[in-house]
């Protein structure tokens, strides 16, 4: 085991297929990657980046909530992030009267900052490998299960045996699918505020249509601070806390980016599968995202036109097509990235190369010679289950309101007859004031009607294994073969498409409520639905998925064993990872060629009056015709609004800081360029670019349109350029 450890983390620099392509971990950054990165233009060292002897970067790197990444931007606490991540905060303190989604926020002080219950702001504090305890007695004869079981003993002693310090928590976390270990120490500090969020019309500005777009004009910005008790230590909320005081801040920039500048991005980037074999990639590719586009297509088709109607149903469904329409059109650009860039056929040279290393040593062959052929079996016998679990989630799960309900009144029901009437009565509090309160506020019954039609046709037509049953069975009953007479009858029939209808049900006694909701139709149908796929589908995909899991993990230990001198880098797993490349254009195909800066010029040409996503605000106007930009614009004059780097980023990054050669805040990390969202499973340098806000719009926005001077007052800028 310790030998398989050496291998695993000592490995040489060689050089990428790609420069800049991986999320590194930051404990290893000296001996991996500082040498590529200072070659790259960078001017720090690993331990500028990364240490637990001295403040660096990462003690201004904050997981924000745990589903976005933060950094810390003054030495009162101030943090900055995207205005997508802080967009439930900001609507919780949102009403008719102060509409801060619609016209922004601006605290005037500390005491104006807004608290919010159950937002945290968490610093990595160390980062350990503790492959060797946790790994301790696993044998490569062990099955799946006594493996776990081992490691899950393994961490439970580590995690005993650790002394923390007041505050600190440990985490222990796999990596390399399984086969290294990390232990991470962190702190958090609950005590996080509001303090300052644009207008939506800036920080959503182009909102569904340039979602995953270059070129790119959106201000994604919003700001939070930390607070702590009187000794820098976290606190719950209180109004005798004051503002926390960071290791390290991030100074700002004031010099901005140029074509090939080095960029780097610190943060937390949530899932990726780099080292999956050929033959999942073409499952995705080939048969999984079209299944799921089309079926996007057929529900977002009947909303848009339903929208394009009624002025009423667009603002009742704005939010809800943007969410539908977000991963169909990642989606799409995924599988156009990886065929545009034979993503397949890099896969397919690795494993034909992976082969012929096999084939000269005889110790790895015997180990590990049938992985591929395994793997080619199992996502043949995967695909069916895969595809129809692919149609469920998304007829059944997404796209179909009501179904979502319906599945919540299964769940209060077996609460009822699982646990009592206390249980029930609990749940029931929960997904009233969390779920069926905001559910029918925007519900449109009979919109959500034609789209049952759609897609329970699309969902029965594309069955296989009899999944489809109770679609069949209850269209035999009722005499039919229209599924419009199908939906016709389930809506009128069904107690859950008003709010009345169903919250008369839950006001009755549990029992006499639990038994109206079994019989009502609906409820009958989404529950023969769920029974069906858990048993013909559900049981037998996770079995095929923990077969090919194990083989996965073998695959990456084969990978490093036989490419010794080839640096890996992890999948993410939303820990803290650091990954850098450099300001660049693209040329997404033919004749066209993207340059890597927008510009105001951009915001105002794409101003369409009273447009939700295009309506530029008065005051922004105005600034741009006064040229009021103060010292936040370029050498030609202009306000810079946001740039793409080649950095390899994905969900999680959202929030994540893009900093100079030198340290500096450059820019917000906030979303991809749609072309290279197969980032994911292919990074390729050619087409796949994170999509930043430059630090100077967002400095011209708090400054020149918020007046909210007292912010940048407290903000450390600095020109490094003309150092």
């Amino acid at each position: 085991m310790k030998k398989v450890l050496v291998l695993l983390i000592s490995v040489s620099i060689a050089t990428m297929s790609f420069a800049g392509e991986g999320m590194w971990l930051p404990i290893f950054l000296k001996s991996l990657n500082e040498t590529e990165m200072q070659n790259m233009g960078m001017r720090m060292s690993a331990e500028d980046i990364y240490s637990v002897n001295k403040g660096s970067l990462k003690d201004a790197i904050v997981h924000f909530g745990g589903f976005c990444t933060a950094e810390v931007i003054s030495s009162q606490g101030l943090l900055l992030t995207n205005h997508h991540c802080g967009y439930s905060a900001i609507q919780s303190h949102t009403s008719l009267e102060k509409n801060y989604i619609r016209d922004g926020f601006w605290a005037a002080s500390h005491k104006h900052e807004l608290s919010n219950p159950g937002l945290f702001a968490k610093f990595i504090v160390r980062i350990d490998d503790v492959s060797e305890q946790i790994l301790a007695g696993v044998t490569e004869e062990m099955d799946e299960a006594t493996r776990q079981s081992t490691i899950d003993k393994n961490i439970k002693s580590l995690r005993e045996a650790t002394t923390l310090k007041k505050f600190e928590e440990i985490e222990v976390r796999p990596f390399f699918k399984g086969n290294q270990y990390f232990s991470i120490t962190t702190i958090t500090y609950p005590d996080v505020r509001l303090v300052g969020a644009p207008p939506e019309m800036i920080g959503k500005f182009g909102s569904d249509t340039d979602n995953w777009v270059w070129p790119r004009h959106t201000g994604d910005f919003a700001i939070f601070r930390i607070y702590a008790n009187e000794n820098n230590e976290p606190a719950e909320y209180s109004e005798n806390n004051v503002p926390f005081k960071p290791k390290h801040h991030l100074p700002i920039s004031l010099d901005g980016v140029e074509q090939d500048d080095f960029t780097l991005v610190f943060g937390f980037p949530g899932r990726t599968n780099s080292y999956l074999p050929s033959y999942a990639i073409s499952q995705i590719v080939d048969v999984l995202n079209p299944a799921k586009i089309g079926i996007r297509d057929q529900a977002l088709k009947i909303v848009d036109a339903e929208m394009r109607r009624d002025p009423q149903v667009k603002i009742q469904y704005a939010s809800k097509f943007a969410r539908i329409a977000n991963y169909w059109k990642k989606w799409i650009g995924e599988s156009q990235g990886i065929k545009v860039t034979d993503g397949i056929g890099r896969k397919q040279k690795l494993e034909a190369k992976f082969k012929k290393v096999l084939s000269k040593k005889k110790n790895l062959h015997k180990k590990y010679g049938s992985l591929l052929d395994e793997f080619e079996a199992l996502y043949k016998e995967l695909e069916p289950y895969a595809l129809m679990k692919g149609h469920y989630d998304e007829i059944v799960g997404r796209n179909i309101e009501i179904m979502r309900a319906a599945n919540y009144m299964r769940r209060l029901a077996d609460r009822y007859e699982n646990n009592g009437a206390a249980a029930y009565g609990k749940y029931k509090n929960i997904l009233i004031s969390r779920f069926f309160d905001d559910f029918y506020k925007n519900y449109r019954p009979e919109i959500d009607q034609k789209v049952f039609a759609t897609l329970m046709k699309t969902y029965s037509e594309n069955a296989q294994m009899g999944i489809a049953d109770p679609v069949k069975k209850l269209m035999l009953t009722l005499g039919t073969k229209d599924y419009k007479e199908l939906a016709s009858h389930l809506y009128t029939k069904t107690k859950f498409t008003t709010k009345e209808a169903l919250y008369s049900v839950l006001e009755k006694a549990p029992e006499e409520a639990v038994k109206i909701l079994r019989a009502d139709p609906l409820f009958i149908f989404t529950d023969e639905l769920a029974q069906q796929y858990n048993t013909q589908i559900a049981n037998q995909y996770s079995e095929i998925q923990a077969k090919i899991n194990k083989n996965q993990r073998l695959y990456m230990k084969a990978l490093m064993e036989a490419f010794p001198k080839q640096r890996f880098y992890p999948d993410a797993n939303s820990t803290l990872r650091v990954t850098y490349g450099k300001v660049d254009g693209y040329a997404p195909r033919d004749a066209v060629q993207y340059t890597p800066v927008t510009y105001l010029e951009g915001i105002i040409e794409k101003h369409v009056e009273d447009d939700y996503e295009f309506h530029v605000p008065e005051r922004l106007r105005k600034l741009y015709e006064l040229k009021d930009y103060g010292q936040y614009a370029d050498k030609t004059g202009k306000v810079p609004v946001c740039f793409i780097g080649t950095n390899h980023t994905t969900g999680g990054n959202s929030g994540s800081p893009a900093v100079d050669a030198y340290g500096n805040l450059i820019g917000l990390n906030f979303d991809r360029a749609w072309e290279g969202t197969m980032s994911d499973y292919n990074y390729d340098a050619s087409i796949c670019r994170n999509i930043m806000v430059d630090v100077r719009y967002i400095l011209f926005v708090i400054d020149k349109y918020a007046g909210a001077r007292h912010l940048i007052d407290e903000m450390t800028l600095v020109h490094p350029k003309e150092e």
